[in-house]
């Protein structure tokens, strides 16, 4: 009978380990995994969750913009995503008069919803695998050249017809799992996007960085947007005369709250992981691109932020720029911790004696991955400097704002009527600060000496040294007095004089962007000769592994497709003595609340609400209102904004970010350790409606309670 137990226990082990770590594709959920998700109580089928045939969950999730997901929640259009999703769109359209990232912002009519210039909505049309089409088409190829002349004439091939179909759909050939399989993707993609609501920034980012990757967690981070379209329901570009979108599918919103162990889901688009990383790149993420990243991006921040609390306006024209950095900066700096706690690099190198072995065992799989790992290898130690080198610059040089817009304005033409070109002027000083990128280019210019050794300077330095002593901040102040880049205004007068094309082809940052620029080249040129090498042999190694792992539920990592992951509600222990429980409330706002530093201010209308326990329907069963809560499922960036569904496919939270212990996840998922930390939908819902006062876009909704 022990024995028996054991046994069971094992099986129950292993089903929940494969449940919770997975990316799943969605084509494959009825043959993968229905049978495990329907075990650990999902209550829907295959098709209800995904189904090109007909309407189905998937028709409810899209794209948010250029990285992130979200969710049609009624039927006129209306989207949820993260408020750190909707960050830029919202900083966009602030300003010191209008700041809707400090101030929060509730549209009461349909006529108050903000246009915002660039946004898109997309939704995923179809999901089918080509792969046997992409492998006969390049099967003879002898050489790269060959196969992407191959791969290009066949993908042409299969996207056409789909076009030709529907005039609004886009259509690609995807690779997945290191180019072993291809699928066939179709996406509407919609351009008349309207900001509809969000928070205040003390509720929206409550915690910022300080608790970004963080549990416990009390931050409401979501946005509400619209969707239009013309009266066909079609995209359209934005008019007045657009309409509110009616979608195929919307989400239903449970009010029914979770418990430790309900099973759980998420629907999204998971940016990119690296599943299959050997040791030698999992020691060159650590200490090349993490190590630099954290250094470089550190000392520009402290920068940034010290600019951005001395004037309201440059924080507003910063945030989504600091925002963007520190998020990267701190997952790096999580990750590395993760890395050396877990053993990361040991224990790829484990899997990869494991794999050498299965392959040794047969002459034919000798012929077909043998030369697998050698070539990874091979590939990162030859890259090795070129791609330090490349790091340190795409992190310091690169960041200098008044070499990228005069790149943008030399290589477009100056005096060409181009409304694009001038769009983008404008953009880019409504968001500059030129004391901050004179500061800015000073310190980077510093940094990427000190890293890179003098014979890897890009020839401005000569300048530096000849003509200012080797004085850096002489050398940024005649830059930025001389440029006619350092300010719109200057900007357009050299732009209406006669010759301006010339003059600023010859411009000081002009000059200094091609400085880098062919540095940059020759960089990224002695990288990419290692690139074949290392995508044949990850090619390799992945089909390997697949063949290994014949008849086991396998994920190719995560390449901004749609994907499923499922798991539970679940509390963990990050070390002894320590357990995490499964959900937060507002009381732990009110318990992290600091007046005096900007991260953990908590507005008076909150204080009150809280006082009065004034919760509506949205409180807990013992009175307390949700705040956040984590679950088992496997997420990566992509995935912000993704709902969090109950089993039954109804609402109950948005994912918006991972816990610090399992940083490591693009690379390793740790099923005990590793959580997808969730808004509660009720403090989201509580927000809108008894905090912003803007119950008519809850009244919009399907709410189950």
């Amino acid at each position: 009978m022990k024995k028996l137990f054991i046994v069971l226990l094992a099986a129950a082990l292993t089903i929940g380990a494969a449940a919770d770590e997975g990316m799943w594709l969605l084509p494959l959920l009825e043959k993968m995994n229905i049978k495990t998700m329907q075990k650990m109580g999902c209550r829907l089928s295959a098709d209800e969750i995904y189904s090109i045939n007909k309407t189905s969950l998937k028709d409810a999730v899209v794209i948010f913009g250029n990285g992130c997901t979200g969710e049609v929640v009624s039927d006129k259009g209306l989207l949820l995503t993260n408020h750190h999703c909707g960050y830029g769109a919202i900083q966009t359209l602030s300003s010191v008069e209008h700041d809707y990232l400090a101030d929060g912002y509730w549209a009461m009519s349909f006529g108050e919803e903000l246009p915002v210039e660039g946004l898109t909505v997309t939704f995923l049309q179809s999901f089918t695998d080509v792969t046997d089409k992409i492998n006969k088409a390049t099967k003879d190829c002898k050489d790269d050249a060959e196969f992407r002349k191959a791969f290009d004439e066949m993908s042409g091939k299969l996207t056409a017809p789909l076009e030709a179909a529907d005039k609004y759909l886009k259509a690609s050939v995807v690779s997945f799992f290191g180019g072993n399989a291809y699928y066939l993707i179709g996406y509407r993609v919609y351009n008349d996007i309207r900001f509809v609501g969000a928070p205040p920034s003390s509720i929206g980012k409550f915690g910022a960085d300080t608790d970004n990757w963080m549990w416990p967690r009390h931050t409401c981070d979501f946005s509400v947007f619209r969707i239009y379209s013309d009266k066909d329901g079609n995209p359209a570009e934005y008019s007045e005369e657009n309409v509110p979108y009616v979608p195929k599918k919307k989400l239903n919103v449970s009010l029914k709250g979770v418990k430790d162990g309900d099973f759980s889901m998420i629907m999204g688009y998971p940016g990119r992981t690296n599943r299959f990383m050997t040791s030698s790149e999992v020691a060159q993420q650590r200490d090349v691109n993490n190590a630099i990243g954290i250094y470089c991006r550190g000392e520009r921040q402290k920068i940034l932020l010290e600019d951005m609390l001395a004037d309201p306006a440059v924080k507003i024209k910063y945030a989504s720029k600091y925002s963007g950095s520190t998020n990267a900066w701190k997952k790096w700096m999580g990750m590395n911790e993760a890395f050396e706690k877990l053993g990361v690099e040991e224990r790829r190198a484990q899997e990869e004696a494991a794999f050498t072995e299965w392959v040794n065992a047969k002459k034919s799989r000798q012929n077909k991955y043998g030369t697998a790992l050698d070539d990874i290898n091979q590939a990162v130690a030859g890259r090795a400097e070129a791609l330090k080198l490349s790091t340190y610059l795409r992190e310091t040089l690169a960041n200098i704002e008044i070499a990228q817009i005069a790149s943008s304005v030399v290589s477009l033409g100056p005096v060409a009527e181009d409304a694009g070109l001038n769009a983008r002027i404008e953009r880019f000083y409504k968001n500059y600060s030129e004391p901050t990128d004179r500061k800015v280019t000073a310190r980077m210019i510093e940094i990427f000496r000190e890293g890179v050794g003098e014979e890897n300077l890009p020839d401005f330095y000569q300048t530096i040294d000849n003509d200012f002593g080797g004085d850096v901040k002489a050398f940024v102040d005649d830059l930025f007095d001389k440029s006619a880049f350092s300010s719109a205004e200057k900007l357009a007068a050299a732009m209406a004089e006669e010759g301006a094309e010339e003059t600023l082809a010859k411009d000081p940052a002009a000059k200094l962007f091609d400085s880098v620029m062919n540095s940059y080249m020759i960089f990224s040129s002695a990288t990419k000769g290692f690139s074949k090498q290392l995508e044949n042999g990850h090619k390799a190694y992945i089909g390997g592994q697949m063949e290994m792992n014949k008849g086991k539920a396998m994920y190719p990592d995560a390449n901004f497709t749609m994907r499923l992951t499922y798991g539970t509600v679940k509390s963990y222990s990050p070390k002894d003595g320590v357990l995490y429980d499964y959900y937060t409330t507002l009381k732990g706002v009110m318990e992290k609340e600091d007046p005096d530093n900007w991260e953990f201010v908590v507005p008076e209308r909150l204080k009150l609400l809280y006082k009065n326990k004034a919760y509506g329907r949205y409180a807990r069963p013992d009175g307390t209102m949700p705040a956040c809560f984590i679950m088992t499922g496997d997420i990566t960036g992509g995935n912000s904004g993704s709902p969090v569904l109950d089993a039954d496919g109804n609402m109950i939270g948005l994912a918006f970010d991972g816990n610090w212990e399992s940083m490591s996840g693009d690379i390793i998922f740790e099923p005990d350790l590793q959580r997808c930390i969730c808004v509660d939908i009720r403090y989201v819902l509580f927000i809108i409606e008894k905090f912003g006062g803007c119950s008519r876009l809850v009244d919009e909704m399907n709410i189950i309670s």
